[in-house]
């Protein structure tokens, strides 16, 4: 039987290894996963709502154990780790709050002798595939409201984090989920394209590349399975005159790098204003030399490895492409020497003198590494916020809400904020536009793709 192994960024070890699972086992996750869900679906929210609940308990037991796996699966520092468990509660209570409302039945305007409605079906079979990234929170903004909603859900995590996919389970396990509505499989890529295409599953929810959204889709194609893909971004963010320099330094700082960058709606690229942007730069320099780069189990780092190697390469080919054509370096490398402890222990750069003709003003970049660039008005920051395939998130950095609006207007992005960066809201929507892909999870609106409407027309006078 074929194996995965996921090998730990911490040293380059084998941290975990799994049999992937056969077409037999595929099978019967799937006839489980019809079964279960045709009684699941007549369950009232009500009597849905205390599963989930002991699920969020089940979780919160296991954060410590969680915290100390992702580590090692993904290199993020162990201070950082608890706050994915402590997300995914939070948004996992957020989708319980909306559920009754989200999932009521639609009435229309009263006509005598009628009873008109829409009702909220489940779509059936919801099968999950999340990034690596943040593997709980991505995860959980589907299978939360899919189980809600009535669906049953089969979950194809990463092979970076296959441990979560177990510590799903195990969770459900714990409180007492029906058998069938929740399972996992390890697959390769064939057979993944293998579930899609098969006429049990209803919906696919996928986060990853914009390659792998393509792939995705293509298969999908096959049929007339629904599919909701989040695809990445390259944030940026604005810096207006007004600006409360050392509040939105530190922000945007921990924005660009928390995660060692890896995260699709981290800060990417930084446009300033010119009265400020020396002394922004100058700022934000000094914040970045201050991270403690190193292995991520000491509780002092703050930023540890990437998760894999041939990300490392990816952002060192970007910054290496930059300063060949004319980029600069602000970072001094000899102020990081924990990057001899291996190939994913990259230190954070900021880059100036950087345009869009450089992929690290236009391409993803999944690394501590942000570029900053200096704007003449807002006008020209609108149109560089524009100038992306992606539109994930962005954010301005103002005192002026009224400006904020105005802007915001007109950026082409799923998520404006204002003065924030990096956050998911579970009560606002999280989708994207252009080559982020299509869908929405979070939110009421989030209900919507995983339910099918069903409409009623009752003649009740004749």
């Amino acid at each position: 039987m074929s194996k995965l192994q996921l090998i730990s960024p911490i040293d380059g070890s084998i941290y975990i290894e799994r049999d992937l699972h056969t077409q037999t086992d595929i099978n019967k996750t799937l006839t489980a996963a019809v079964s279960a869900q045709k009684e699941w679906k007549n369950f009232t929210i009500k009597e849905r709502k205390p599963y989930i609940e002991k699920f969020i308990t089940a979780l919160e037991s296991l954060k410590d154990q969680i915290s100390t796996e992702l580590t090692w699966q993904m290199g993020r520092p162990i201070s950082h780790t608890p706050f994915e468990v402590n997300g995914a509660i939070e948004r996992s209570k957020g989708m319980l709050n909306l559920a009754e409302k989200s999932l009521s039945d639609v009435r229309v305007d009263k006509i005598s002798g009628f009873d008109r409605f829409i009702k909220k079906e489940p779509v059936g079979v919801v099968f999950v595939i999340p990034a690596w990234n943040y593997p709980f929170l991505i995860a959980v903004n589907t299978i939360i409201p899919a189980l809600l909603a009535g669906n049953a859900v089969i979950l194809k995590h990463s092979a970076q984090t296959l441990l979560v996919a177990e510590r799903f389970a195990e969770a459900f396990k714990t409180a007492g989920l029906p058998e069938g509505l929740f399972q996992y499989l390890h697959l390769t890529h064939s057979d993944t394209a293998n579930v899609i295409r098969d006429s049990r599953v209803n919906f696919v929810s996928f986060t990853g590349s914009v390659g792998g959204g393509h792939q995705i889709q293509k298969v999908a194609a096959e049929s007339f399975v629904g599919v909701g893909l989040e695809l990445g971004g390259k944030d940026p963010a604005y810096v207006c005159d007004d600006a409360n320099l050392d509040f939105y330094i530190e922000n945007l700082v921990d924005g660009a790098f928390f995660n060692s960058g890896q995260s699709c709606c981290g800060i990417e690229r930084i446009y300033v204003i010119d009265s400020l942007y020396d002394r922004f730069v100058e700022g934000f320099v000094e914040l970045t030399k201050k991270y403690k780069l190193g292995n991520p189990l000491d509780k002092n780092t703050n930023l540890g490895p990437v998760a894999k190697r041939s990300g490392a390469q990816d952002v060192l080919d970007q910054i290496a492409a930059a300063v060949k054509a004319g980029g600069k370096t602000l970072i001094d490398p000899k102020l990081f020497p924990q990057t001899e402890l291996g190939f994913n222990y990259l230190m954070p750069q900021v880059m100036v003198d950087v345009d869009h003709t450089m992929d690290i003003m236009t391409e993803e970049s999944f690394g501590p590494v942000v570029g900053i660039m200096k704007v003449k008005n807002d006008a020209e920051a609108l149109a560089l916020m524009n100038d992306s395939q992606y539109g994930l998130t962005a954010s301005i950095w103002t005192e002026d809400k009224d400006k904020a609006l105005s802007i915001g207007n007109k950026v082409e992005t799923g998520t404006w904020f204002m003065n924030r960066c990096d956050y998911l809201d579970p009560y606002l929507s999280w989708t994207g536009v252009k080559n982020t892909g299509r869908g929405c999870t979070l939110s009421a609106i989030g209900y919507d793709q995983l339910t099918r409407p069903k409409s009623y027309h009752l003649r009740t006078k004749i």
